[in-house]
């Protein structure tokens, strides 16, 4: 037999062997079709059958489900997310307001580790770490498909470590190093002070567990040493990133319910019956109705907007700053039996007069851009938002847009006091405005 007649035969053989390979394929996925639970129950068993016996390498069985589960979760929305024990247990640590680390709010945004914003009066704060800043390494560690929960875990560690950021940030063409030594993060809920003869402030940086006794405590201080009572107060919501939603409701409580038509300050719609509910103001002591202004910015979240949502809508405040985040979603915590725990989106939640925040924020009533100066810096807002990252939830029942506003003209004031704080100096601006119009019209 020649050789050319050899090849052909082979060849035949060959293409016989795949066609009965393709057809035996064929067979299989008809056997355990995909378009039923149970179908992918079975495919997902098979792929980890397949990985544990052929991959190049043995896989640790804990790490292969972990990694798993992480990927279910992230396809849904970028909060949905497995807690192993030790994140679970940090979590909780942090929201009773103490915790070893470096004092940074992150998420992911373009496949990239982001921050949110950095948290007051911690090591990243005072080194200079911005909203938008790209997190490239942690240590000597890439943090390229690094999950939230892994970042987090390298960057907590106890008082007195060292851990160094690489970051890259817009403008700069090379990555920027911040070596930092962790600290122990006491996330001050609240600050307060007078601004000035009868104006109050308080700054709440995120809700904790003690975030509404500690705001009724404040108001109190400032109408003790305004004389017994307030002429208006100014409440900085500015790069608070959100936190335990029983306490924004008391906050609000504070202003919302006696004297107003309707006391509801939020309610929730989800899928499940149990995550549908309406959260409303109780009745009992509330602040006099003096004028408020609430600042808010692109790193205000959650919470934030929750609150500062609900005084909008019952007209008790005027909303001023730029956008907010739109992180209008709900994440109930569910403990499970290894000690961790699944933080899952369960949720929607909306301001009293049905307004979805997801993915769209708080439109400002006065926009006022942060303004950057006297050293020619941009005014533009550079926060990155709830709609720019991956996999959010649209907003129910309306596009996926922001409201296009335009900002309001600067008043006069000097270069040196539009750099320390324009937007806090406009918004006291505004109550003294208030309060001479009060005058004026009191004399009548």
């Amino acid at each position: 037999m020649g050789g050319k007649a050899r090849k052909t035969i082979l060849l035949v053989i060959i293409t016989a062997l795949l066609a009965a390979g393709f057809s035996i394929g064929i067979k299989f996925w008809k056997a355990t079709p995909e378009k039923t639970e149970q179908g992918y129950i079975r495919l997902f068993t098979k792929v980890i059958e397949l990985i544990k016996q052929n991959y190049v390498e043995k896989v640790d069985d804990k790490k292969l489900m972990q990694s798993a589960i992480n990927g279910m979760l992230a396809a849904l929305d970028p909060h949905s997310s497995y807690l192993p024990p030790d994140s679970f247990t940090e979590m909780k640590v942090e929201m009773s307001g103490s915790f070893g680390g470096l004092g940074i709010e992150i998420s992911i945004k373009d496949n990239k580790l982001t921050v949110i914003s950095p948290i007051e009066d911690t090591p990243a704060f005072r080194a200079g770490i911005k909203s938008g800043d790209h997190i490239w390494k942690i240590d000597d560690k890439f943090t390229r498909d690094m999950s939230i929960t892994k970042a987090v875990s390298l960057m907590r560690g106890p008082k007195g470590t060292r851990v160094t950021l690489a970051i890259l940030r817009e403008g700069h063409t090379k990555p920027l190093v911040f070596p930092l030594v962790r600290d122990i993060i006491q996330t001050k809920s609240l600050k307060f002070r007078t601004l000035e003869g009868g104006f109050g402030y308080i700054r709440i940086a995120q809700f904790q567990e003690r975030t509404g006794d500690e705001c009724v405590k404040a108001l109190q201080s400032l109408r003790g040493q305004n004389g017994g009572s307030l002429k208006g107060l100014v409440l900085d919501l500015r790069n608070n990133p959100g936190g335990l939603l029983d306490q924004a409701i008391k906050v609000a409580d504070r202003f919302i319910g006696e004297g107003f038509s309707n006391g509801l300050i939020v309610y929730t719609e989800g899928r499940d019956a149990t995550a549908k509910r309406s959260l409303s103001a109780n009745v009992g002591e509330k602040e006099p109705p003096y004028p408020i202004v609430v600042l808010i910015n692109g790193g205000s979240a959650s919470a934030s907007e929750i609150l500062a949502g609900a005084l909008q809508d019952h007209k008790r405040a005027v909303i001023m700053g730029t956008q907010s985040f739109g992180k209008g979603s709900i994440q109930s915590i569910m403990p499970l039996r290894n000690g961790g725990g699944l933080k899952l989106t369960t949720a929607r939640y909306y301001t009293p007069n049905g307004r979805s925040i997801q993915a769209k924020g708080i439109t400002p009533d006065i926009v006022v851009a942060k303004v950057d100066l006297p050293n020619g810096g941009k005014k533009e807002d550079q926060h990155f938002r709830e709609k720019d990252l991956e996999n959010h939830i649209a907003s129910a029942g309306r596009k996926d847009e922001v409201d296009k506003v335009k900002e309001q003209p600067r008043a006069g004031k000097s270069d040196e006091e539009v750099a320390k704080d324009y937007q806090l100096s406009r918004a006291l601006e505004l109550l003294r405005g208030v309060e001479i119009l009060s005058r004026i019209n009191s004399v009548k």
